[in-house]
C-alpha cells in the first residue's frame, strides 16, 4: 500500500473499541489489546500520549502509545504498543502515529523514550541502541531490540535499568 497523508490526533474515549480491534488485528494474541486496556486504568497513563492515525474515511487505522516508565530513577516514556490495522499496514499510518506521539511528548516536556522493537524500524524516528547509553532491562532481550531516544538534544539519556509500568509485567 502506498504512503498517504494521515491525520493524527490524541485518542478519545470513543476510540477505545477501534484501538482494541487494531491491536487484535495486528498481533497474534489479545495480549497487547489487554495491555492497553490495563494501561488506561494505570497511573502510568498520560493523557494526550495515545495517538491515533485516522484515514480519510474517519477509520482509526493506527495507534502509538507512550506511558510512564523509568530509566533507573529518571522518569521516561515507553513506546508500546504501536499497531496498524492489517488493511492499512505499510501505508505510513504507524509512522504518522509514532511521530505524532513523540511530538506530543516533547510538547509536554518529556525528554526520554524507550522502545523494545524491530531494530530496522525504530531508528528512522531517532532511536538507537539503548545499551550504548548504559540502559538495560531486567529480562533478557536481544541487545539491538532495546532502543532509546532523547527528545531534547540538550539532555543526554540517563543510564540504568528500565522499569516499566506494572501492567507490562516486567
Amino acid at each position: 500500500m502506498a504512503e498517504q497523508t494521515w491525520h493524527t490526533r490524541p485518542e478519545t474515549t470513543a476510540d477505545a473499541p477501534a484501538i482494541r480491534e487494531i491491536l487484535l488485528g495486528a498481533f497474534l494474541t489479545a495480549e497487547e489489546a489487554n495491555l492497553v486496556d490495563a494501561l488506561r486504568e494505570d497511573a502510568s497513563w498520560i493523557d494526550g500520549l495515545s495517538l491515533v492515525a485516522v484515514a480519510e474515511d474517519d477509520t482509526v487505522a493506527g495507534q502509538a502509545l507512550l506511558t510512564r516508565c523509568h530509566i533507573g530513577q529518571t522518569p521516561a516514556l515507553c513506546l508500546a504498543p504501536c499497531a496498524v490495522l492489517p488493511s492499512h499496514q505499510r501505508s505510513g499510518a504507524g509512522s504518522a502515529a509514532i511521530r505524532a506521539a513523540l511530538a506530543a511528548a516533547q510538547e509536554q516536556g518529556e525528554a526520554f523514550v524507550v522502545v523494545l522493537g524491530h531494530p530496522e524500524y525504530y531508528p528512522r524516528f531517532g532511536f538507537d541502541r539503548a545499551s550504548a547509553h548504559g540502559i538495560s532491562l531486567s529480562i533478557e532481550v536481544p541487545d539491538e531490540a532495546l532502543m532509546a531516544l532523547s527528545l531534547d538534544p540538550a539532555r543526554p539519556l540517563p543510564s540504568g535499568v528500565v522499569r516499566y509500568a506494572a501492567p507490562f509485567g516486567i
